[in-house]
This record gives structure tokens, sequence and C-alpha cells, in this order.
């Protein structure tokens, strides 16, 4: 008995907690949904910049690398 106590004491802790937290949670308002939204948005933004600056970078470097030929090696692949 002992055994199966070890095992289920756990689960069922977790359980009701997990319920208490469920309770306690309530639904955003308009104006704190707006503001959630707002930072989402702000924050793909600033991410797609970053995202943009670093490709752009990347580029010329990566056109250096493999050589300036990167034009005539996609041509002679397509003939």
């Amino acid at each position: 008995m002992d055994l199966s106590e070890t095992f289920t004491k756990p689960l069922k802790d977790f359980a009701k907690n997990s319920l208490r937290l469920v309770k306690r949670c309530t639904k955003p308002d308009a104006k704190e949904y707006k503001k959630i939204c707002l930072q989402t948005i702000i924050g793909f933004t600033i991410m797609g910049f970053i995202g943009f600056f670093v490709k752009l970078i990347f580029i010329p470097i990566n056109n250096i690398i493999m050589g300036g030929n990167a034009e005539a090696a996609t041509e002679a692949a397509a003939a």
C-alpha cells in the first residue's frame, strides 16, 4: 500500500494545485488584451527586423565565401 501511495500522492497533489491555479485565473479585460496584443506585435516586428538585418549582413559575406560567381553557377545549373 505504501508503494502505490508513493506514486499516486505526487499526482494527486499536482492535480489539486493545477485545479487551484485554473480556478484563480481570470480572463483579461479589453484594456489588458490590447496591451498584450500591442506588445506581441512589437516583439514580432523587432524580431523581423533583426532577421532582415542579419540576412542583409550575411548575403555579402556568403557571396565572398562562395566566390563571386554565384550567378554563373545558377545559370549553368539552369542550362
